[in-house]
Parts: structure tokens; sequence; C-alpha cells
């Protein structure tokens, strides 16, 4: 492209934001005049969506769920590492402050960051974040090694990375301490698939995980 044209591209696409936002907030007062009254009274989210960044996945939208419903949170590959201020702030003010009542850690077939943990290749600045998808594959060596197909062994690693983050968000005082409390927040590990559009339930058995981990990780008390 011609630098012109970079930067009527470049225009374009800021101004296309702002006019699909009065199209969205026009169509929502139609629905609701009193919409955005609501809304900003205040959140009161059932969920907390640990997501994975790509663009592909607007968690509201593959969800159904409406403004207001989902605290969200998003970072490559859908890690919860507990050195990462970032996403325990995220489970913290969500479970102790906002008191949701569910914790969805949800993945997708074909994930670029999966991949690349798959890769015997030096990227940088990502190796740190890609080490805790290396570690899951690690727990995991003799089941996926057994698996021939690369896009099923990788589709297989999405599915055991998601379960291993749920296991984290387990292993976190605020979830175990209120659900001693209150029976909430339960954690669910979800995949969604680009070909159908489908999200698919990993049935995560919450209870269990939380009996097994405490051996170790009780942290049910002050």
């Amino acid at each position: 492209m011609a630098e012109k044209d970079i930067v009527n591209y470049l225009r374009e696409t800021h101004a296309r934001v702002f006019e699909y936002n009065r199209t969205w907030a026009a169509s929502k007062r139609a629905q609701d005049p009193d919409f955005f009254v609501k809304l900003a009274a205040g959140q009161q989210p059932e969920y907390l969506w640990i997501g994975c960044s790509d663009s592909r996945i607007p968690a509201e939208q593959i969800a159904g769920l409406e403004p207001g419903t989902a605290f969200v949170h998003r970072n490559i590959a859908n890690l919860v590492c507990n050195t990462d201020l970032n996403v325990m702030s995220v489970i913290t003010y969500a479970v102790e402050h906002l008191q949701v009542k569910h914790i969805v850690v949800c993945g997708h077939y074909g994930c670029g960051g999966v991949k690349a943990a798959m890769t015997a290749k030096n990227l940088g600045l990502l190796n740190p974040w890609l080490r805790n998808i290396r570690d899951v594959y690690r727990l995991h060596e003799k089941e996926l090694d057994a698996i021939e197909d690369d896009t099923a062994r990788c589709n297989r690693l999405v599915e055991l990375n998601v379960l291993e983050q749920c296991r984290n968000v387990v292993k976190t005082a605020c979830v175990q301490m209120s659900f001693a409390k209150n029976k909430f927040p339960v954690v669910h590990g979800w995949v969604f698939d680009f070909k159908d559009g489908l999200l698919k339930d990993l049935k995560v058995d919450f209870e269990g995980i939380l009996r097994e981990i405490q051996k170790i990780y009780n942290l049910t008390e002050d």
C-alpha cells in the first residue's frame, strides 16, 4: 500500500469503530429505553470469564451474554499464573467484591499460543509465558506423545491446558474461602470450536479438584 493509502485506511478503520458504536447504542436504546440507565447503575456479573486474547472469540457474543453479566479477563492462551498480578487481581476482585457465581476458563481449538509452545523455537519475550503451556505438556507427556496426528495432539493440549488453568484457579485463596463460606463460585473449563461455533464443556469436577488440591494448597484459614 502507498503511504497515502495507509493513512486513509487507518483513518477509516478508526472512524468505523465509532460508527458501529453509535449504531449499537441506538439499537440498545430502541430495545430498552432504560438500558444505559441500568448499565450505569453498577455491575453484578454472574460470570468471571478467563479467555484467550484471540480476536475471533468475543466472550459475551459467543456465550449469548449481555453487558454487565460477565467480568472478562483475556491473555495469550488463557493462562492463570500465580505470578501474574493481573489475572490474580481480576480473580480476587471478581470473587471478593463482585461475588461472581461462576468462573469460566475458556480456550479454543487451534490456539496460536498452544501451537507456539509446541514449537522448538526461541520466541524471545514469549518464552517465559509459553513455558507455562510447555509445563502442561510435560505433566501430560505420555498421553500427548501417544497422539500421532499433530492437529489432534494440539487440540488435546488445548483441553489439558484449560483443565490445568482451572486447577490453578481452584488453588487461589479467595476461591477456596468463598466456596467454603458461600458454596460459590464454581469453576468451569470450556473450549470454543471455530468449525461450528459451539462451546465444549470439559465437565470440570470442581469439588473433586478442590478436595484433591487442598492436601497441599489448603488456604481456607486466615
